[in-house]
């Protein structure tokens, strides 16, 4: 009974998990696409690869909805380098950009090199052109590299095609019996990990900024406590043992914090606890319940959510001020939560259900300068945003035909993609930082 009530508590919500395959499926794009031509780069090599670079590119460039590649059936040429290139022929095609490339390995050597050349078909200018290195194993890593070159030299913003996600999955056996899984994927889904696997729920998975570890909850000791795993090794360490609620936990942007929702005192409040010399600060301290803290990107403040006027409301609070010297950031809305401030500092991403009568609850952006709301989801119950390291797109929890699945949105709403399980609930998605 008491495992029960405070995973209520921790949730506000509960839903069931099944573990599940992820693949993007693109539900909104732009109004008018980019036109880019990959051309199948060309192979050097002895074997076959298991990965076509040509096609992981354009299937990156495809899926944020802002390019449209053009169909290989319909290219007149398959140059391999810029000798060969003639830009009349993609003129032709009205092609806007092109990515041609060579894949070459040596025999018996496990090493491919990968050079390509990008180039602005109408000015007839190469834009970035490199030779990329790697094991056989990571020709996948490689191509999401150069899609990373194509999205910066095209729109200005740093690509997040080599970054990951984390999520909350798990696999009914047998009724009333669960397999709850902690796993890690490409930000498209593929090539997915397991972390943790457990007959007892785990939520809150939240990246190290290095990328190089998670902290989640788990309640494998059947109460919820807070955990740190090193992703290369496994190796694990119980983070927090107090009565009752460990919740929550958020690194802090320089990763010598975690910040957390403890109710060891009473009612659950935000804390933050220093991983070099454990001691513990406490945030908050009100009757009402607090929970869901995140960092502001300077780390000297929290956002976090609080029921103190009778309904849930995102708050910041400065770390150091008087518990109760806290700013109240949403007014216009019957229940706001879940608040994270965008790279710029002055957007912050939350959850909103508009009014009483409503019970929609969708992912929205408000400038905290101008007060202007912008509701990016039409679904009916989206949650746990999460936002990509370019502040680009959002990614969320939503549910379609009564499964939980993973959507994504740009900052704009004009762009929307669905990363759709087989079977079963996906859940809590974390977006990773980057990784170099």
């Amino acid at each position: 009974m008491m495992k029960t009530t405070l995973l209520a508590v921790i949730l506000l919500c509960c839903s069931q998990l099944a573990l599940a395959e992820l693949n993007i499926q693109i539900t909104q794009g732009v109004d008018n696409p980019i036109p880019i031509a990959v051309v199948p780069f060309a192979w050097e090599g002895t074997g076959v690869l298991s990965e076509d670079i040509a096609e992981v590119v354009s299937n990156d460039l495809q899926q944020v909805g802002e390019f449209l590649p053009l169909s290989r059936s319909n290219m007149l040429s398959l140059p391999k380098q810029e000798s060969e290139v003639y830009f009349r022929d993609w003129r032709i095609l009205a092609q806007d950009y092109l990515l041609v490339g060579t894949i070459s390995r040596a025999p018996s050597s496990q090493l491919v090199q990968v050079q390509y050349e990008f180039f602005d078909v109408n000015r007839e200018l190469k834009l970035a052109g490199e030779i990329l290195t790697g094991s056989v194993a990571q020709v996948r890593d490689i191509a999401h590299e150069i899609s990373n070159v194509v999205f910066e030299a095209v729109t200005g913003i740093r690509g997040a095609f080599t970054t990951q996600i984390l999520y909350v999955v798990a696999e009914n056996r047998a009724p009333g019996i669960t397999q709850f899984r902690l796993e890690k994927s490409d930000y498209d889904g593929r090539r997915a990990q397991v972390l943790l696997e457990s007959s007892e729920p785990i939520m809150s998975p939240s990246w190290s900024p290095d990328g190089r570890q998670v902290a989640y909850v788990s309640f494998e000791t059947d109460l919820p406590r807070i955990y740190i795993q090193t992703i290369a090794t496994g190796e694990r360490r119980q983070i927090t043992n107090y009565p009752n609620i460990n919740s929550s936990p958020v690194w802090s942007p320089d990763g010598s914090k975690l910040a957390m929702v403890l109710s060891k005192d009473g009612s659950p409040d935000i804390y933050v606890q220093d991983l070099r010399t454990n001691v513990l600060t406490r945030v908050t301290d009100h009757p009402a319940v607090e929970t869901e803290p995140s960092w502001t990107n300077d780390g000297r403040s929290l956002v976090f959510m609080s029921d103190r006027t009778g309904q849930p409301q995102i708050y910041q609070i400065e770390l150091g001020a008087d518990s109760w010297d806290v700013e109240r950031l949403t007014y216009d809305c019957f229940y706001c939560a879940k608040g994270k401030f965008l790279p710029d500092g002055v957007n912050l991403v939350h959850v909103r259900r508009q009014t009483r009568q409503s019970n929609t609850y969708s992912i929205a952006i408000l400038n905290i300068e101008t007060l202007r709301v912008i509701t990016l989801t039409n679904t009916s119950l989206d949650e746990s945003p999460s936002v990509a390291p370019n502040g680009s797109m959002i990614i969320y929890a939503t549910k379609v035909n009564g499964r939980g699945v993973l959507d994504a949105v740009s900052i704009d709403g004009q762009v929307k993609f669905r990363l759709p399980s087989t079977t079963g609930d996906v859940r809590e998605p974390a977006w990773s930082p980057f990784f170099n």
